[in-house]
């Protein structure tokens, strides 16, 4: 057996703890999360600080950084809106995901920033990524800083009001893992595709 290193996180430096839960928790789903300022103005990130943790109602969380230098448009539009939408990252659409990525001015429009296209809500105002397989509306039910004071994340809890799926993708409402063909990250620059899928009966 390898002996293992022990970090005691009272103990660890700067961004070391960071780098060490994004090291180990992975592959992470990515929420590209689409909202809209106060001004109007249509915003766009990735979050792999992301996941579904409820089905009735289908709720899903994200949460984005609340320290100095941290992307703060996103948490305040959706802050401020109480809606966003998660659109779901493939290879299609994983070029301008990484755009969308980069810091920006609050007034530019990360849609267009990222040559996207913008699809308007059915039931939310928060813009959706017409070029994404699949999309989610939500709308915020909890939001809560989590972390230390003066930095750690801002938590929000979406329930997911209507779903966008590409037909092809769809059986019932059983969506094919194969077709759709998610990309996930890993720490760093690192993400993964999700093409080595293998089945294991659950036990009795």
């Amino acid at each position: 057996m390898v002996d293992k290193v022990t970090f005691l996180v009272d103990e660890l430096q700067g961004v070391d703890g960071y780098k060490l839960v994004t090291g180990l928790v992975v592959p992470r789903p990515i929420g590209w999360i689409g909202s809209t300022s106060p001004e109007g103005v249509n915003n766009l990130a990735p979050y792999s600080f992301f996941n579904a943790v409820s089905g009735d109602p289908p709720t899903v969380i994200f949460s984005a950084g609340a320290g100095p230098g941290t992307r703060k448009d996103t948490a305040d539009n959706v802050k401020a809106s109480g809606e966003f939408t998660v659109n779901i990252v493939t290879d299609e659409v994983a070029e301008a995901m990484n755009v969308t990525s980069a810091a920006v001015p609050a007034a530019i429009d990360e849609f267009a920033h990222a040559g996207l296209t913008p699809v308007s809500g059915v039931v939310v105002g928060a813009p959706r990524v017409a070029e994404a397989k699949a999309q989610m509306e939500c709308r915020v039910t909890h939001h809560l800083h989590i972390g230390r004071e003066g930095g750690g994340n801002r938590l929000f809890v979406g329930e997911v009001v209507a779903f966008h799926v590409n037909e092809d993708l769809l059986d019932g409402t059983r969506v094919d893992q194969a077709a759709l063909a998610a990309i996930g990250r890993h720490v760093g620059n690192g993400y993964s595709r999700t093409h080595d899928l293998f089945t294991m009966i659950r036990p009795d």
